[in-house]
């Protein structure tokens, strides 16, 4: 069973879980409703596979307001950031957007992140599933001086595809300060606020698909209007969790609670570029003895790609072996749309890491052969500066 199946799997329980704003929209467009990170979603609309393929040749529009948009401002807030995260907060230019990591003590991560210097406030996006525990998190360690917004009255939507840039300027998007750039002259990693019939936006280009797009900060009150304007260009469907999951499988992107935990540091996850050349010098975020150690003399296990031979798809839990000696476990697999074939991600002793390397993952009693392949498996189409 695939991540994505999983995702049905645990969603047909009946459970409580809150409404999102687009809710009636996703049943009117025949979204397949599903409990995910404590609210109901939608896991596909006309099929996983068909969602996948079409924001790989086109543009796909997600529904991510599960995930957590907080503010932080205030006299040193920069420094305070930086006593939680391994960034360089002060480092980071006003419109420029940071991936980063929220980290317990040990150096184990809490949250994968994305921080925005937004000029006077820092935002964030932390995922779904943990933002109630960050947001304590944050409120514990944060002095008093520095203020911890959560914008509980915006919804988030994300737009991923190479038509996605040619989507938002057909919108007529609008810079809301001067100097902005027009939106599709935006570059990976870059954001800005924007005015559409008159509603603010906040726009980074950006995303978890390993595609070229953005991700779109609205009000509740205006996501309904904002959505059905991007589906009115033949450009975009509406997508669902099982294809993000798909997606971002391929594009080697870990996903929190599956292939990272409060268990895992950066080092062995492979994110060694969220720690800043600056904080790697210094250090003083949580868990900077553990992890500069690793940095210097390396980890025992490590994150890997693997490409599964056959059509059965590995799951989640699944013992890698090298012989007779299990050697790891898979976090995330899959069947990959792109690539016709499954795919996986495991942590491996780093002994049995290196490309190349033959493995076997137990699926359903039977050793399926597996080979370490680099990630990501299909590759990243950012808009990045200068390419």
């Amino acid at each position: 069973m695939s991540n994505s199946e999983q995702i049905i799997e645990d969603g047909a329980e009946d459970l409580p879980a809150a409404i999102l704003s687009l809710d009636a929209w996703h049943r009117e467009h025949g979204g397949r409703m599903v409990e995910f990170a404590g609210y109901w979603m939608p896991v596909q609309y006309k099929g996983i596979i068909e969602e996948h393929l079409w924001t790989r040749k086109s543009a796909g529009l997600f529904d991510v307001s599960h995930m957590g948009q907080l503010e932080v401002s205030g006299e040193g807030a920069a420094t305070a950031l930086e006593a939680l995260l391994p960034a360089d907060i002060a480092g980071l230019k006003p419109g420029r957007i940071r991936y980063s990591l929220l980290l317990n003590g040990e150096g184990g991560i809490l949250d994968d992140l994305m921080i925005t210097n937004r000029g006077e406030t820092y935002y964030l996006v932390v995922n779904g599933a943990t933002k109630w525990d960050d947001i304590a998190h944050l409120r514990e360690h944060l002095p008093d001086e520095v203020t911890l917004n959560h914008l509980d009255d915006h919804g988030l939507l994300a737009l991923q595809g190479p038509e996605a840039a040619g989507v938002l300027a057909r919108l007529g998007l609008e810079p809301a300060v001067a100097g902005a750039p027009a939106v599709d002259a935006l570059t990976f990693m870059q954001a800005a606020p924007y005015l559409w019939q008159g509603r603010p936006l906040g726009v980074s280009r950006s995303g978890y698909t390993g595609e070229d797009g953005y991700e779109i900060s609205v009000r509740a009150e205006d996501i309904e209007a904002l959505a059905d304007a991007l589906c009115a260009d033949g450009a975009v469907m509406p997508i669902g969790l099982g294809a993000r999951d798909s997606l971002r499988l391929e594009a080697g992107l870990p996903l929190y609670g599956h292939d990272l935990t409060p268990e895992t540091g950066p080092v062995e996850a492979g994110l060694t570029f969220a720690i800043s050349k600056r904080r790697r010098a210094e250090g003083g975020f949580p868990g900077a003895e553990k992890i500069l150690d690793e940095l210097a003399h390396g980890p025992a296990r490590k994150r890997i790609g693997l490409l599964v031979e056959g059509r059965l798809p590995a799951r989640e839990g699944a013992l890698v072996f090298a012989g007779d000696e299990q050697v790891g476990i898979v976090t995330s697999g899959g069947f990959s749309p792109s690539l016709e074939r499954p795919i996986a991600m495991a942590y491996v002793a780093s002994a049995h890491a290196a490309d190349g390397t033959a493995l076997e993952i137990e699926v359903r009693n039977r050793r399926l052969a597996a080979t370490v392949a680099p990630m990501p498996f299909v590759p990243h189409k950012y808009h990045r500066q200068g390419v």
